[in-house]
């Protein structure tokens, strides 16, 4: 498969430019996102119509024995390919000819924007469940601690004497704050931005309300260009 971005150029690029611009050996932890995009969007060109059934059902039977082997640890990362996206894709097309077609109204720009959505999401959620794990184990401590005395401190300075638990309590509320935020941040990532394209969506009537129901989206992104550019959902 040629290297993405290859463009107009017909001579190799330089070494460590392409080692520079390559993003498999830490991208490759997207690649169950990625298979979960892939997956979405091929159901979605099956129904309408840009996919036979039958390549449908042979891409959605590729991609789930790839992700079986990724899982198992069997399969092969290949640096020269660049990124996730490009080992999935030429991992897919080596074995089911039909995969080609998988990138029809499709462009990395989405499909990267996509993926790192999906990824924080599922990461938020497990940081959610953290701190939830954590605000319990407190008030616990809290509990068994009522009568347990210590000096309170401001300024350096011990200020007044405190219970341990109104202490504990403390980090508690703190920590619901920090809870919050972390709900904040799931629902501005919760929007899909697959079917925006490179930057100027598709001329294929895309139905991306498949798309968003198969994949959990709250919302579809309404705007192609900040679509595929948006990563302040990260920050």
């Amino acid at each position: 498969m040629r290297a993405a971005g290859k463009g107009r150029f017909s001579g190799k690029p330089d070494p460590r430019a392409a080692q520079f611009s390559r993003s498999v050996h830490f991208d490759h932890r997207l690649a169950k996102h990625d298979l979960e995009g892939s997956r979405a969007h091929a159901t979605m060109l099956g129904k309408i119509g840009v996919l036979t059934r039958k390549e449908a059902a042979a891409i959605l039977k590729g991609l789930n024995r790839i992700e079986r082997e990724i899982e198992a640890g069997t399969f092969r990362w290949k640096d020269s390919l660049e990124d996730v996206h490009m080992n999935l894709e030429a991992a897919l097309t080596a074995r089911v000819p039909a995969g080609a077609k998988l990138h029809t109204g499709r462009s990395r720009n989405d499909q990267v924007a996509t993926d790192l959505r999906l990824w924080i999401r599922e990461q938020i959620a497990g940081d959610l469940q953290a701190v939830r794990n954590l605000q319990k184990a407190l008030l616990n401590l809290g509990e068994k601690n009522q009568e347990v005395i210590l000096p309170g401190y401001t300024h350096l300075q011990r200020g007044q004497p405190v219970t341990l638990a109104h202490h504990l309590l403390a980090y508690v509320e703190m920590l619901e704050r920090d809870y919050g935020r972390w709900v904040d941040t799931a629902k501005r990532a919760d929007v899909m931005p697959l079917g925006s394209g490179a930057l100027a969506g598709s001329t294929l009537k895309l139905n991306r309300e498949i798309t968003r129901r198969l994949l959990k989206f709250d919302k579809i992104s309404a705007n192609s260009m900040d679509a595929v550019s948006d990563r302040d959902f990260l920050v």
